[in-house]
């Protein structure tokens, strides 16, 4: 087997890279009480290490951003100690991992958060469908809308995040700007009908996510920050008007504030027809001059002729990469993949999180 474009060296702001291939950010559900990540976590993280970089599950920056049950969050010092593990952990073992900041907006309900508190979101929208609660599943409520006066707020959360990450020995971080996220929320005029700074046109529209991602590079640096985003997804209940331009508007601001990646999720065929607002990831090539990461279904095939291309730098692995720990030495050699079990993906304990096995 030739050479793969996805095992050549890649410098990711102050990191040299031994591989272009990236664990994508999982939700797995298996955080402790009060969202504390476990020892059980470490191994997880530990067993991928070879990863070129390692993005974690999305992890909330607030008790008020929380939308789904055993997820892990980093607003508290005892989750602080608890990815003090997960980080030493994966250096141990040579990795790289950044961790991934998330504020979940509309996509909550008051059961999951502090007692009194409604899901906040840039508008009074609902999102179609229902989420899972203690109490079972329930339809998704009217959220509230945040004043103006409150973003600033939010966009304090996000900096705790940030410098608990920092302080958990993380090599960098993520700011989720996708999948109907706070941040995606406040972009797409779908969910967004403010009349305030922050809606209205697409400057208005991108500003939290500007002044969120400012506020972060203020702690770790613009050469340890990247940013996800979905430009064509429509997970979530999420849609907008124009993709293209809304994306690019983001996406020549981003590089301008000098970020070191955007992480694009690409979408499945189902999402290219809604509405015909596809946006393919080449179209912000020229846009962006610094790494853009892909993620959607990829294969080494399709992985390496991205690459080769110049429509990426380095691809995101989800699945493969959560039954195959070492997924970056079977890409490598050909190796066949392990089959994942779907009953495991969310919630449990070891069975289907650490135990795929190994190639000798």
């Amino acid at each position: 087997m030739s050479i793969s474009n996805l095992f050549t060296k890649i410098q990711i702001g102050p990191y040299q890279l031994p591989n272009r291939i990236v664990m994508a950010p999982m939700t797995r559900n298996r955080a402790g009480n009060e969202n504390v990540p476990t020892a059980l976590m470490a191994q997880y993280y530990k067993q991928r290490a070879s990863a070129g970089l390692i993005i974690t599950e999305a992890t909330q920056v607030t008790p008020e951003g929380v939308g789904y049950p055993n997820t892990p969050g980093i607003h508290s010092d005892e989750q602080v100690e608890g990815w003090k593990q997960v980080t030493k952990a994966v250096h141990e073992s040579g990795g790289r991992i950044f961790l991934q900041l998330w504020h979940v907006g509309r996509i909550s309900h008051p059961l999951l958060l502090p007692k009194g508190m409604r899901p906040v979101a840039p508008s009074a929208i609902a999102p179609q469908g229902q989420v899972y609660t203690p109490e079972g599943m329930k339809p998704y409520e009217i959220p509230r809308p945040l004043e103006t006066n409150e973003i600033s707020r939010i966009i304090e959360q996000y900096m705790h995040g940030a410098k608990n990450a920092l302080r958990s020995g993380f090599d960098g971080v993520e700011l989720h700007g996708a999948n109907g996220y706070l941040i995606d929320q406040f972009l797409r005029d779908g969910t967004n009908i403010r009349t305030d700074i922050y809606g209205g046109s697409i400057e208005n529209r991108a500003r939290f996510l500007l002044e969120v991602t400012k506020a972060v590079i203020d702690i770790w640096g613009s050469n340890r920050v990247g940013v996800r985003l979905s430009p064509s997804g429509t997970f979530n209940d999420m849609k907008d008007s124009n993709p293209l331009n809304t994306f690019s508007y983001a996406v020549k601001e981003l590089k301008q504030l000098g970020i070191v990646y955007i992480h694009i999720i690409e979408t499945s065929d189902a999402d290219k027809r809604h509405e015909g607002n596809y946006v393919e990831t080449k179209q912000f090539r020229p846009l962006f001059d610094k790494v853009i990461i892909v993620n959607g279904g990829y294969n080494r095939e399709r992985a390496d002729a991205a690459i080769k291309d110049g429509a990426a730098d380095m691809v995101s692995f989800g699945v493969p990469f959560l039954a195959n720990p070492d997924l970056p030495h079977r890409l490598n050699i050909g190796a066949p993949l392990n089959i994942p079990d779907t009953d495991t993906f969310y919630g449990g304990g070891e069975r289907g999180y650490i135990d795929y096995p190994i190639l000798k």
